[in-house]
């Protein structure tokens, strides 16, 4: 491994908007057919062919009303799982890519440079997006250990820090790449929509879909 030293609006789930959507058009049409029957001249009733279509109809409503509320609790219970499932990752590191919390405990990175590479850099951004530093780095390295320190040997400030790297071929650049990181999972929670965020060291958030790579604290 390569060491580098230097108020918010509450909306309901768009699911339950659609699922307040069908059932209210569905008491509406039963309103609307009952009222019809109620109210149909006695000399030129209703005949038995509309009548069955606006009871097939009405029973085609019904039945998608029941189907999406079976799925609603199909959802619920593959998130139940699923959250079941992730909880044994608590307490183990995951590699993610995105934000990361610095503590001034040096940080393992992942990398993933150009084949094409003849020289490499490391960049480093703040919570705001904002370049803090820029380090060279072997073009051959897939890991490295950031120290979060300035080239005086200060560490820089605990927050929030992203990285990427940048591949260099004669000079010219072959563009930026995302670098992973690890973190220890502090938490897992269910998302809503039958999925898991995964609550990291220092309060970051992360899909559990976004992990890379699973390991135990402390080994690779």
């Amino acid at each position: 491994m390569t060491t580098i030293a230097p108020v918010s609006n509450t909306t309901l789930p768009a699911q339950t908007v659609r699922d307040a959507m069908i059932t209210s058009d569905f008491n509406t049409f039963l309103r609307m057919l009952t009222t019809q029957i109620q109210n149909q001249d006695p000399l030129n009733p209703m005949q038995s062919t509309e009548f069955a279509t606006q009871l097939a109809t009405f029973s085609g409503v019904e039945q998608q009303v029941r189907t999406n509320e079976q799925l609603a609790g199909l959802s619920a219970q593959l998130g139940l799982a699923n959250l079941v499932q992730m909880s044994g990752w608590i307490g183990m590191e995951v590699r993610t890519a995105g934000e990361v919390r610095f503590d001034g405990t040096p940080l393992d990175l992942d990398l993933t440079p150009s084949v094409e590479a003849d020289a490499a850099e490391l960049i480093v951004l703040d919570s705001s997006g904002t370049e803090v530093q820029r380090l060279a780095i072997s073009p051959h390295a897939t890991a490295a250990q950031w120290a979060g320190t300035t080239p005086e040997g200060l560490p820089l400030p605990a927050g929030t820090y992203r990285f990427r790297l940048e591949s260099y071929a004669n000079g010219a650049s072959l563009g930026q790449s995302e670098v992973a990181h690890y973190s220890r999972v502090d938490e897992a929670r269910a998302d809503g929509s039958g999925g898991v965020a995964l609550l990291l060291q220092g309060g970051v958030t992360t899909s559990a879909g976004a992990v890379s790579a699973l390991r135990r604290v402390g080994g690779f």
